[in-house]
């Protein structure tokens, strides 16, 4: 049955329910349903500020509930106004909130027009979405969302609460050969593992994800990974790790817990970033290398250290201004 819903509650409940504090009047609590941006907040909207120039504008929209950093408390009498919800991270707290408000629709059960294989479980309120294909053996957990035009190849593991978007191929075979001394010709080496995909993993539109050769493919909880990306096989991609557009990741390579990479990065094979690594976009891993420095930011191809990347930088437009 397809239906859509809302979350409704509070300013105060909804304050608590972040872990803040708001001074409100049992009078003047005003009912949230949604978040928006400042400019199109109504008085049943929550919006967020990060700096002072946003806060003003939120104190001087029409929005119910201003979610702000506590760093820009200050002694003025503005800061008194009861809409104001003090909090560490604005933008955070909007989005957990964000998670909660948002309509929905809930359209948990199979399409008519999936395919579903053999011996395939699905967990209770997850949703199969068109010309699904799940093959043989597949589970899926909980509350997933599995949208137009996937396929899961056999044997996949998705947790609970695991997003995936049009188009993903989760599965594959992986780009795995062996060749001949000989003759030169390319055999392709035994592609008989399997991926596993943790709770809370989303995957963007048109993803691709291999699955272990031997062994397996590994997505750990609460990873975000964008639209267009590749992962090979044998790869362990640890918990809460951000993987933007393009990036394509070669096979039996380690992402570890945390780690940012930014769009189109590559990474070679059999190679490790460590945990809570930042890869600026573009960056190129060498295969077989460990970039280790939990927050160190890498820039350029080969990645390096952001500092050494842009003294490199400089000393190339200067050896450009004298020729």
């Amino acid at each position: 049955m397809r239906r859509e819903s809302t979350e409704m509650a509070n300013r105060s409940e909804l304050a608590k329910w972040l872990g803040a504090q708001a001074e409100v009047d049992s009078q003047m609590d005003t009912a949230i349903t949604r978040v928006a941006s400042i400019e199109n907040a109504t008085r049943d909207a929550a919006v967020f500020a990060m700096e002072s120039a946003a806060l003003s504008s939120a104190l001087a929209s029409q929005a119910g509930m201003i979610l702000a950093n506590a760093k820009l408390k200050r002694d003025d009498p503005a800061m008194a106004d009861e809409r104001i919800v003090w909090v560490r991270d604005a933008r955070y707290s909007f989005s957990v909130l964000g998670s909660r408000l948002v309509a929905r629709i809930d359209d948990a059960g199979v399409h008519p027009t999936a395919v579903i294989g053999e011996g395939v479980v699905i967990g209770a309120e997850s949703s199969i979405g068109p010309y699904v294909v799940l093959g043989d053996g597949v589970r899926v957990g909980k509350n997933c969302r599995i949208d137009t035009r996937v396929t899961i190849y056999p044997r996949v593991v998705l947790g609970d609460e695991v997003t995936v978007q049009a188009g993903a191929v989760l599965g594959s075979a992986g780009f795995g050969y062996a060749r001949s001394p000989e003759t030169g010709e390319y055999v392709l080496f035994p592609q008989q593992g399997r991926l596993v995909i943790e709770d809370r993993v989303e995957i963007g539109a048109n993803t691709t994800i291999d699955r272990g050769a031997l062994g397996e493919t590994k997505i750990g909880a609460g990873t975000k990974i964008d639209n267009l990306v590749h992962i090979g096989h044998n790869c362990v991609i640890g918990k809460n790790v951000v993987i933007a557009a393009q990036t394509g990741i070669s096979g039996s390579s380690v992402v570890e817990d945390g780690a940012i990479l930014g769009g189109q990065v590559g990474i070679g094979e059999h190679a490790t970033v460590g945990e809570g690594v930042i890869l600026g976009g573009g960056a190129g891993v060498l295969s077989g290398k460990k970039m280790h420095g939990k927050g160190e930011v890498f820039w350029g191809r080969p990645a390096r250290p952001l500092k050494e990347y842009l003294r490199d930088l400089a000393r190339l437009k200067r050896g450009g201004d004298r020729t």
